[in-house]
């Protein structure tokens, strides 16, 4: 009874009964006609008389009058149709109070729903509607109603957010540059080399940062352009470990891993995956204190080839395990961009991973005690 279309069904089927009942009833209530060859009690003494006797007196006076309470006989011609007349009314009246107040169940719900459709798109992205428990469809509706608006909130806050983020990091190296090449154009200082590269490593920024944004966007958008071929994730992990090894051994950070012989071969871009190894080796590096140590595990878990990345450092507050792979979204504000990275490498790890069928995600115990990240791929079927 939950289905929208049930009750429609009900109410219509009801009408109809009641229109085509009560007419039917009204004429089987009427009264029965009494039969032709009765007569009135009070004459059924003179049916002694004898028939000779009879017909005389009834050619010599008229015939008696009728009692008043016995000359109204069903007469079909009159009767049925005032009877029709008044039971058509009575269904009228009923069917039109009925259909008044399934009309106001039924159109309420969705009058809620226009009129927050209508304040979503004048901009209230924060409006809800109760959910009515009415129907099944209108239940469905308005549940999915609430999260489209949700969704939509999201997204205006996560734009909003980007915007903010991408003119911050633009507008530092920017100042940086205008600042100085004013400073040398009026004179006041002269450019020397250690200046000048300094001016080069912000335009260094600010090229590696709109790369890693156009990168980001077509990731998302399906469109990251991707030479997929069966590759050997063991060797592609332990050159990727090679190079970061001396860069390990100057920050006393152990590398260690924990790798099969052999896995089956994944599907993969070799470019692309690479430059997930490489943001994920980096980020863990970044956030490993001296004598801490970088593990690097790979198995095959669930039909999948798994990938775990788990370092010893800062480690994960719980409240910003969801937030990690988001653009610019630093888990410590007061890192700068020197110290704390662009904030879109994350990003660009889980765009790169999904854009070949597979999944990442974050683990942590709490702040200080160390952080994983696991990566499934499909095997090459």
């Amino acid at each position: 009874m939950k289905r929208l279309w049930m009750r429609l069904s009900l109410v219509i089927s009801g009408l109809i009964l009641f229109f085509s009942i009560l007419p039917l009833f009204a004429f089987l209530v009427l009264p029965e006609p009494p039969a032709r060859d009765s007569l009135p009690a009070e004459n059924s003494a003179t049916t002694s008389v004898s028939s000779s006797e009879t017909d005389a007196s009834s050619q010599a006076s008229p015939p008696p009058p009728k009692p008043e309470g016995d000359h109204h006989f069903f007469d079909p011609w009159r009767d049925l149709p005032e009877n029709l007349l008044s039971a058509f009314l009575l269904a009228s009246v009923a069917g039109i109070a009925g259909g008044v107040m399934a009309s106001w169940f039924l159109v309420a719900p969705i009058s809620k729903l226009a009129h927050a459709a209508n304040a979503v798109g004048a901009g209230d992205l924060g409006v809800r509607v109760e959910i009515p428990n009415s129907s099944q469809e209108i239940d469905e509706l308005a549940q999915a109603f609430n999260t489209m608006a949700a969704d939509l909130q999201r997204a205006a806050e996560v734009r909003n957010n980007l915007m903010a983020d991408v003119s911050h990091e633009l507008r530092t190296p920017l100042t940086v540059l205008e600042g100085n090449l004013r400073a040398a154009l009026d004179n006041v200082v002269e450019l020397d080399e250690e200046q000048v590269a300094n001016l080069y490593q912000q335009t260094h920024h600010l090229i590696h940062l709109v790369n890693e944004l156009r990168e980001l966007t077509l990731a998302e958008a399906a469109q990251l352009p991707l030479d997929i071929q069966p590759v050997d994730l063991i060797q592609l992990l332990q050159e990727t470990v090679a190079i970061f090894g001396p860069l390990a051994e100057e920050h006393n950070v152990e590398f260690k891993t924990q790798l099969p012989k052999q896995l089956p071969l994944v599907d993969v871009d070799r470019v692309r995956m690479r430059q997930v190894w490489h943001n994920l080796l980096a980020n863990a590096l970044r956030h490993t204190p001296q004598g801490g140590a970088i593990t690097v595990t790979a198995n095959i878990y669930r039909g999948m080839v798994q990938v775990s990345i788990a370092d010893s450092g800062d480690g994960i507050a719980p409240e910003h395990l969801d937030h990690v792979f988001e653009r610019f979204y630093r888990t410590d504000p007061s890192r700068s961009r020197e110290t704390g990275g662009s904030g879109l490498g994350l990003a660009i790890v889980k765009a790169i991973v999904e854009a070949h069928g597979g999944t990442i995600m974050a683990k942590s115990a709490g702040a200080g005690q160390g952080s994983a990240f696991i990566i499934m791929l499909p095997v090459t079927s």
